[in-house]
């Protein structure tokens, strides 16, 4: 099973290029994680449902190919890690392709929220959508430690 994290935005600083390619080099061979950057649209004078709608364009075309959706966005699920790792399991059972959704500064266009799979938070502060890349990055490497049993996630 892979799994993808498709990002709208520009590229990112250097330090989380190098965090995010630390954390996809631990992931395990036979759970992939790829960084899919998706060309946010140019503001000019447009409003915000064009530029929304020409984003959820690109998004729906990096999208093809895997089997489910999980958008990222202030108001979804709440998962502590153990939470995060029990679902990860359970897509690994099922098997398809996992593509997490980062929306550009305006957030995601409602129709693609309202059709995903899932929709999930990292925190309840608004974050840098870099940084946000970052924190799932990580996140998704400490659930499948849980997974695992690894080491790397320690409760106390």
């Amino acid at each position: 099973m892979k799994l993808a994290i498709l990002a709208v935005g520009h590229k990112p600083p250097a330090w989380v290029a190098q965090g995010c390619a630390e954390y996809i080099k631990r992931m395990p061979r036979e759970l992939p994680l790829a960084i899919v950057e998706v060309k946010p649209e140019s503001r000019g004078s447009k409003t915000r449902e064009q530029l929304l709608a020409a984003e959820k364009t690109r998004l729906r075309a990096a999208l093809q190919g895997y089997g489910r959706v999980v958008v990222l966005d202030e108001r979804g699920d709440d998962l502590p890690t153990r939470q995060l790792a029990q679902r990860l399991a359970g897509w690994m059972r099922a098997g398809a392709p996992t593509a997490f959704v980062i929306g550009g500064a305006d957030g995601i266009d409602d129709e693609l929220k309202r059709q995903a799979d899932e929709t999930i938070r990292l925190s309840s502060l608004t974050l840098p959508h870099a940084l946000a890349r970052l924190l799932l990055c990580e996140q998704l490497y400490r659930a499948i430690s849980v997974v695992r049993q690894h080491p790397y996630h320690r409760e106390g």
